[in-house]
């Protein structure tokens, strides 16, 4: 029987507040949209749920407000299967929501991170013996800087190991970059970085994610391709949370970097074909099926 394995995945949980129309607005003008949906969010909340979809046993690490937002959360995260033992819920704070705007098969997206910003180092050091029991840690830019940076300087004693997924782009010193062991950033992303830490990308850690051209990981300095999947597309929203949510699931389970790579990325094909950041998210054996037959 396949490993079963341990992701703790720290990050955001929102409610994500999407509404549809077929003309983006420019600045200061108002236009009618087309429908209006509140879909489970946050980048953690999203990467748990496609991990535990591919068959991982997920603890999800983050902070919900005291609302109906927090509590509609909290219950869906428990009915996918994740451990929301840890997940705090603070009072007087809202849940944090995300506002995307949806026109001709793009996305926009706002973030007001609320009771996210509570998912400090101090809340990491109360749970460390739960993330000293993973088989691999996951974490984003959605939570304050100060808990990546912290949990940076944790990777030599928890022998465990980390990904980063990079978004939203924020400055960070190699230092902190360096000490996870896969960095996930989409193009944007990863230009970025090349800019702010000047010497560019070192190692073997760094995974650029590019949409419909596939995957591109970078071994000593050679660029390797992983070709994508031509589908047809419905809403992008949530296709890296579920490769990242994915590539921990396999990696977890000691798959190498460049199969767990490919299943990934076929898992985020799948999810644009459903409108939602986590209802198009796929199972394990959607996942095996579609690779199959492609």
């Amino acid at each position: 029987m396949e490993k079963r394995p341990k992701v703790t995945v720290i990050g955001s949980i929102n409610m994500d507040l999407t509404v549809q129309t077929s003309i983006m607005p420019k600045q200061g003008e108002t236009v009618l949209g087309d429908h209006f949906n509140t879909y489970p969010g946050g980048k953690g909340a999203n990467q748990a749920v496609a991990a535990a979809r591919l068959g991982a046993d997920v603890c999800l690490l983050g902070a919900i407000g005291d609302d109906d937002f927090g509590a509609n959360l909290l219950n869906h995260l428990r009915e996918e299967g994740i451990n929301t033992a840890s997940v705090s819920m603070q009072e007087n704070v809202s849940t944090g929501t995300a506002t995307i705007i949806l026109s001709n098969q793009d996305n926009r997206i706002i973030v007001a991170p609320g009771a996210n910003r509570m998912v400090t180092p101090d809340y990491i050091k109360e749970h460390l013996h739960v993330i000293k029991e993973s088989d691999i840690i996951l974490t984003q830019l959605e939570i304050p800087i100060d808990t990546i940076t912290y949990l940076a300087s944790l990777s030599e004693e928890l022998k465990v190991p980390m990904i980063l997924n990079p978004a939203p782009y924020q400055p960070l010193p190699a230092s902190v970059v360096e000490a996870f062991r896969y960095i996930t950033p989409n193009e944007t992303e990863a230009e970025l970085f090349k800019k702010e830490l000047q010497e560019g990308i070192k190692g073997d850690q760094w995974i650029t994610t590019k949409g419909k051209e596939g995957v591109s990981i970078y071994k000593k300095g050679e660029e390797l391709k992983i070709p994508g999947y031509p589908v047809n597309v419905e809403d992008t929203t949530g296709a890296g949370d579920t490769f990242n949510g994915a590539l921990a699931a396999y990696l977890g389970r000691e798959y190498t970097l460049e199969d767990s790579v490919r299943i990934a990325n076929a898992a985020a094909a799948l999810s644009v074909t459903q409108k939602g950041a986590q209802s198009g998210m796929p199972t394990q054996e959607a996942v095996e099926r579609f690779m199959k037959e492609n």
